[in-house]
C-alpha cells in the first residue's frame, strides 16, 4: 500500500473509532444484553452487529464503484449530498444534545438464553434493517477513498477496520458492563460525546464538500 492509502485508512480508523464509541442503538443493545442476559449473548449480539457493518460497507463500496464508473457527475453530486447530510447530522448533534441514552426496544420474543445463534441473528438484523447505517456509509466513505483506489478492495479494508473496532469496543462494554453503563448514561458524558461527534461530522462534511471529485 502507498502512503496515500495508509493515511486514508488511518484517518478512517480514527474517525470510525470515535463514532463507534459514541452511545447509540448498538451501544444500548450491547449494554442491555450484557446486563440482563450475561456476557456470551452480548458477545454474540456484538458479532452480529459487526458483521452487519461489514456487509453494509461492502455493499456501499460496490455501489459507489458502479456510480463512479457510470458518471463522474453523479459521483460528485453524491459527494455533495453526503457533505450536506454530514453537516445536518453534526448540527443536529450540536444543537440537540441528548441527556439520556436511547433505550433499545425489547423484542416480543427474546431469543433463548442457550441459543447464541439467535442472539447473533438479533444483532445482525438490528444492523442490516437500519437504513441509517447505509446512508451513513454512503456519506462517510467517499472522503477516505484515495484517488484511483479500487473501491471494492478498499471497502473490504474499511469494513474490516470498522468491524474490528466495533468488536474491541463492545468487548470493553461487556467486560466492564456496570461501571461503563453508569458512566455512559450520565447526561454530561452523553452531551459531551454528542458535541464531539457533531463537530467531527461537520469537519468531515466540510472536507467532503471542498475536495475535488476523484
Amino acid at each position: 500500500m502507498g502512503m496515500n492509502t495508509l493515511q486514508a485508512l488511518l484517518s478512517f480508523a480514527i474517525a470510525a473509532g470515535l463514532l463507534t464509541m459514541t452511545p447509540g442503538l448498538d451501544t444500548a443493545l450491547i449494554l442491555r444484553t450484557a446486563t440482563v442476559k450475561g456476557a456470551p449473548p452480548a458477545y454474540a449480539v456484538a458479532a452480529g452487529i459487526c458483521l452487519g457493518c461489514l456487509i453494509w460497507c461492502l455493499l456501499v463500496s460496490v455501489g459507489l464503484g458502479v456510480v463512479l464508473s457510470a458518471s463522474k457527475l453523479l459521483y460528485h453530486l453524491l459527494r455533495v449530498a453526503g457533505a450536506v447530510y454530514l453537516f445536518y447530522l453534526g448540527l443536529q448533534m450540536l444543537l440537540n444534545t441528548r441527556k439520556h441514552l436511547d433505550e433499545t426496544p425489547t423484542p416480543t420474543e427474546s431469543p433463548p438464553e442457550n441459543s447464541l445463534r439467535r442472539w447473533f441473528g438479533q444483532g445482525l438484523l438490528t444492523n442490516l434493517l437500519n437504513p441509517k447505517v447505509g446512508v451513513f456509509y454512503v456519506s462517510f466513505m467517499p472522503q477516505f477513498i484515495p484517488p484511483h483506489a479500487d473501491l471494492a478492495s478498499f471497502g473490504v479494508w474499511m469494513g474490516l477496520i470498522h468491524s474490528l473496532e466495533g468488536l474491541l469496543w463492545f468487548s470493553v462494554l461487556v467486560i466492564a458492563t456496570q461501571p461503563l453503563a453508569r458512566w455512559l448514561k450520565q447526561p454530561r458524558v452523553i452531551q459531551g460525546l454528542d458535541r464531539l461527534t457533531g463537530g467531527i461530522l461537520i469537519l468531515f462534511g466540510a472536507k467532503l464538500a471542498l475536495e475535488p471529485s476523484h
